[in-house]
């Protein structure tokens, strides 16, 4: 599962994303050895230095995973040195801490010779690769980057996606073809519940209701008591506000930018007729007490104990990723093998879309004007193999044969090919644990191609712990795969540091905005009038959004170039 933060197989931890733009002013780099233009003229004398057979040390910050007990001993850190030849001097920083760490150390100019967890934002790329502080990357992949090389042949899209507008790469971001995380906005609802009253799995707007009624008002859970909560969901969660789900079946809804694209236009959908059709519909479900009335308030870490409470279960329908956000996946848990997930829904006008989040994210690799020619090759060296297949497994599942193997022949993935690879017992006792030593957690950079995350053994039973990641594959390929718009926005994307700037300040005022109005529409505190519809709509005009979808409009149309 993804990281930012979705682990492996077994361990799931919870995907936050974080948009923020750092402004500080960078120094130079050193005298001497800083502006390398494009790094690939270090060229012979780093090679010479390489040669040498002394190991190359590199200054490396790292944003720190809370589950690695010491990255300086890490078997991974080790196999990487010796393999590569190169000695590590981190500056590894917990996770909860590196994005304040990276600030200071951009603005003080006291920044390492390399990246690992950079988190550099497509602004800041351009802007310290114009200032000179990271390297352009290009010269040096041509000469050592086969993997990076052969990334590109395999997925246009990705080079396209982190070369900036003035042609350099500055920054490699961590690559998670994550198929069930390009469509985590679901729905799951409790198929006993369904079963025991006959009902079928919803397929309209209408049939959703109709389910919440029956799940309301005749005691699935067959206690006697009024206690159950047909759908709820919590904020603050992997897409786990109940709204946004049930919005796409009348306009799409990705619940990050709210972005419409239709012939290459980009458009708001919050401001339409069918968002306001959508929140007539929502506003009927809360008021008839078929959502829960904490959606909107609580966090996840509420939802979980009414979701993990002793006796009887009490929910219908939740909102989120993955059922693992509320629900304990414990082998002595078995409450969570009761849902499974709802197929987007159509709505009265025929709409039925889900959203989709394929992104390459922020640069996380990259290499400053502090490297010396010999540290810029160990450097792309070491970003190559990180790219490889590789350490694409190793670095989430440790070194072979100790958690994992090669698959025996007749055995087969998830699509029914013959598998490559195959856990092994031990990998779930390491990884259940609440430190260890044996991977690198998804830190730093990796490649993980959907055809990597796919070629292990298919587990036999979806529903249980082991088999958790073929269990959201199935549910997203039956159900959500394809689902989307034709045209939707990309997550990220370049654009000039002015604009960027201004997009900055007016992206969080915008989007707070539409999510604030929509709660308090759903939950009745404003009434869909004419007049207060109308009132909202036009408050947009105070927020410039015609400014707003221009800067977006000029980025998209520079890119689409």
């Amino acid at each position: 599962m993804q990281k930012n933060r979705i682990t492996g197989t077994a361990v799931v931890l919870i995907l936050t994303l974080v948009f923020a733009l750092i402004l500080g002013a960078c120094s130079g780099g050193d005298k001497e050895t800083g502006n390398q233009g494009n790094g690939g003229a270090a060229g012979t004398e780093g090679d010479q230095a390489q040669a040498s057979g002394k190991p190359v040390t590199l200054d490396v910050f790292l944003s720190l995973s809370p589950r690695i007990e010491d990255i300086n001993k890490n078997a991974i850190t080790q196999y990487i040195e010796n393999k590569l030849n190169l000695k590590f001097k981190f500056d590894a920083t917990p996770n909860a801490n590196a994005a304040d760490k990276k600030k200071l150390i951009m603005a003080s100019g006291d920044y390492p010779s390399v990246f690992l967890s950079g988190d550099f934002t497509q602004s800041e790329q351009i802007d310290y690769g114009q200032q000179g502080v990271l390297l352009p990357l290009n010269d040096l992949i041509d000469q050592y980057g086969d993997e990076i090389k052969k990334a590109f042949q395999d997925d246009p899209d990705l080079k396209a996606a982190i070369t900036a507008p003035d042609g350099n790469i500055y920054a490699l971001p961590h690559v998670n073809d994550c198929f069930h995380c390009w469509y985590a906005q679901k729905a799951w609802i409790n198929k006993t519940w369904l079963d025991k009253l006959g009902l079928e799995m919803p397929k309209t707007t209408e049939d959703f209701y109709n389910v919440l009624k029956a799940f309301k008002e005749k005691d699935p859970n067959g206690n006697g008591k009024a206690d159950e909560i047909p759908y709820a969901g919590a904020i603050g969660t992997w897409h786990g506000v109940p709204s946004n789900f049930l919005m796409n079946a009348f306009i799409y809804d990705n619940d990050e930018d709210f972005f419409l694209m239709k012939d290459g236009k980009v458009d708001l959908a919050a401001n339409k007729t069918e968002w306001r059709q959508g929140l007539e519909y929502l506003n009927k479900l809360y008021g008839e007490g078929l959502i829960d009335k904490e959606s909107f308030t609580q966090n996840g870490d509420a939802l979980t104990q009414v979701a993990n409470k002793e006796g009887d279960n009490v929910l219908g329908a939740i909102a989120g990723g993955i059922p693992s956000l509320y629900f304990s996946l414990a082998a002595d848990q078995t409450r969570h093998k009761d849902y499974v997930s709802i197929p987007p829904l159509t709505g009265p006008n025929g709409v039925a879309y889900t959203g989709y989040y394929k992104s390459y994210g922020n640069g996380q690799f990259a290499i400053t004007n502090k490297a010396s020619k010999e540290q810029q090759i160990a450097a792309i060296k070491m970003a190559d193999y990180m790219w490889s297949e590789e350490h694409a497994i190793t670095n989430e599942y440790g070194l072979e044969g100790k958690y994992w193997e090669k698959a025996p022949d007749g055995t087969t993935d998830v699509r029914g090919r013959q598998a490559r690879y195959m856990l092994k017992p031990e990998f779930f006792d390491m990884a259940s644990a609440a430190t260890n030593n044996e991977t690198w957690d998804q830190m730093g950079i990796t490649r993980r191609t959907r055809d990597i995350r796919e070629s292990w053994v298919a587990p036999k039973d979806p529903m249980t712990q082991e088999g958790y990641e073929y269990r959201l594959f199935l549910e997203t390929q039956n159900n959500y795969e394809n689902k989307q718009p034709k045209e939707t926005f990309p997550l990220s994307i370049f654009m000039d540091t002015a604009d960027a700037k201004e997009v900055n300040q007016l992206r969080p005022q915008i989007n707070d905005y539409i999510r604030s109005y929509m709660a308090q529409f759903i939950t009745g505190s404003k009434k869909l009038t004419d007049n207060e519809w109308n009132a909202y709509v036009k408050g947009f005009d105070g927020l410039k959004l015609r400014r707003y979808l221009e800067i977006y409009q000029n980025a998209y149309d520079k890119m689409a170039k």
